[in-house]
């Protein structure tokens, strides 16, 4: 098995504005906070990156949690004992521990953050949207839509509710129609990669095999 990279860097597209400055005032899921606005302001050079994204009603923003990480000594304190192990929010009566991996506490090892917002308008290099769990100026590290088709295990049309959450262009017939499981070659070029020449001849491995 290849080593696994020791170190990466990445560079923020852009952060979000929302009323919060205060971690412990800041709302712990969008769900809990679906009705407040907030927006999404992207570098103006990734502006066109945006089109289409008005078709879709949620889009998943994974932020980096960078004031949970200054608080938290910009991530020099090791993971061991109950670091591994927080208190969840939910669970702050109880004192229960639960894996930090289990959890979508604030502090773990990258302090990433998957927020689940309503797209409200997109207009330029902005997006407003509703739901709001994410302190105002969390840099934002990528925009993905959501899909009931990708994102719900198990959907099939007629599953009430998730039928009418607008799917942009996954829901063009010659897209919804598709049955393409692998990109191939020519799929991945057309997302920009040139594939390895020697990775058509790279013979699949078992990820459930036991490294010697």
């Amino acid at each position: 098995m290849p080593p696994a990279a020791q170190r990466i860097e990445l560079e923020p597209i852009g952060h979000v504005r929302t009323a919060y400055r205060r971690m412990e005032d800041t709302p712990i899921q969008t769900h809990r906070n679906p009705s407040e606005p907030g927006r999404l302001v992207v570098e103006e050079r990734y502006a066109d990156a945006l089109d289409g994204l008005e078709g879709f009603d949620y889009v998943h923003l994974i932020c980096f949690l960078d004031q949970a990480w200054e608080a938290d000594g910009r991530g020099t304190r090791p993971f061991t004992g109950d670091r591994l192990r927080p208190v969840p929010f939910l669970l702050a009566h109880t004192g229960q521990r639960v894996g930090v991996f289990a959890t979508r506490a604030p502090v773990r090892p990258n302090y990433l953050a998957l927020s689940l917002v309503r797209v409200v308008a997109v207009r330029g290099n902005q997006v407003d949207f509703t739901g709001v769990d994410l302190l105002d100026g969390t840099p934002v590290l990528d925009v993905k839509p959501f899909e009931p088709r990708l994102d719900v295990p198990g959907y099939t049309p007629g599953s009430g509710w998730l039928d009418h959450i607008r799917g942009g262009w996954y829901h063009q017939p010659d897209a919804a129609a598709n049955p393409l499981v692998r990109p191939g070659r020519a799929g991945l070029r057309g997302v920009g990669l040139e594939p390895p020449v020697d990775s058509q001849t790279v013979p699949p491995t078992d990820p459930t095999r036991e490294d010697p």
